[in-house]
C-alpha cells in the first residue's frame, strides 16, 4: 500500500488549506509544476501517516498482551517496558510532523485569496502588410 492511501491525522486539513481532495494534491506532485509548499506538506503527510501507523501497531500490541482473556504465563514486564519505549518514540514523531504541518498550513492563504496565473486573452496578432514594413531610414 502506497503512503498516499494511508489515513493521516490531518488530511482533512490539507484538503481545506490548498482547495482540492487528496488524491487531487498527490497528482499535481506527480505531474510535477506543484507548489514548494504542496510538494513538502505531503513530504511530511507521508511521516506523519506512518508514524501514526506506528502508534496503531504498538497500542493494539499493549492492548493485546493486556486482554482480560489473555494468558498470564505470557504477560511480560520486559516486554511491555519495551513496548513503552516505542510508543513514546512513534508519538514524539507523530507530535513533530503534526506541528511542522500544522505551521506550515498556518502560514498559507486561504485557497480563495491565493493568486490565479494571469492568462492572455489578447487577439492572436496579424500578419504586417508590405507597407508596414519599412526599411529604416539612411542618412543624406
Amino acid at each position: 500500500m502506497s503512503v498516499a492511501d494511508k489515513k493521516s491525522s490531518r488530511d482533512e486539513a490539507l484538503e481545506r488549506a490548498f482547495g482540492a481532495p487528496l488524491a487531487d494534491l498527490y497528482a499535481q506532485v506527480i505531474r510535477s509544476g506543484a507548489s514548494p509548499a504542496l510538494t513538502r506538506a505531503l513530504e511530511v503527510r507521508a511521516m506523519l501517516a506512518l508514524s501514526e501507523e506506528q502508534v496503531v501497531r504498538v497500542r493494539d500490541r499493549v492492548h493485546a498482551s493486556m486482554a482480560p482473556a489473555g494468558n498470564l504465563d505470557e504477560l511480560s514486564a520486559e516486554t511491555l517496558q519495551t513496548d513503552v519505549y516505542w510508543l513514546d518514540a512513534a508519538l514524539d514523531g507523530r507530535r513533530g510532523y503534526i506541528r511542522t504541518l500544522d505551521a506550515l498550513l498556518a502560514a498559507m492563504p486561504p485557497p480563495t485569496t491565493r493568486l490565479t496565473p494571469l492568462t492572455s486573452t489578447l487577439p492572436p496578432a496579424q500578419p504586417a502588410s508590405s507597407a508596414q514594413i519599412r526599411p529604416p531610414a539612411r542618412g543624406r
